[in-house]
């Protein structure tokens, strides 16, 4: 039977890597942290944040809602709050829709 790795992930996430999967800076993160309450970071003794896999996720909602479908804070606030499953559903639709894409004008190109 041939040895199998299994993927490590991570558990918690600093802010600084954060904000390099975004590429924003530290403080949006600070911001959208205290702007909506689906994000909510553990902190240690010293008040350094660690983000969970869920944080992440609700980030990429958040980036996709206000960065590039250009909402408004207040927008995006509302939308999740009162419909955060279709969001969410719809969010990965276009995330699919896009690596489809992607993979599409790869082949294209080798073409």
């Amino acid at each position: 039977m041939p040895y199998k790795e299994t993927k490590v992930e991570k558990l918690y996430y600093s802010i600084g890597e954060v904000a390099r999967i975004f590429n924003v800076n530290t403080s949006l993160i600070r911001f959208w942290e205290k702007e909506f309450d689906v994000i909510k970071p553990k902190k240690n003794k010293k008040g350094n944040r660690f983000f969970t896999q869920q944080d992440i996720d609700n980030f990429h909602l958040i980036y996709h809602l206000v960065k590039e479908k250009g909402m408004t804070l207040n927008g995006a606030k509302k939308k999740i709050k009162e419909n955060k499953d279709d969001t969410q559903n719809n969010f990965e639709v276009i995330k699919s829709l896009n690596e489809i894409k992607g993979l599409l004008l790869e082949i294209r190109d080798s073409l």
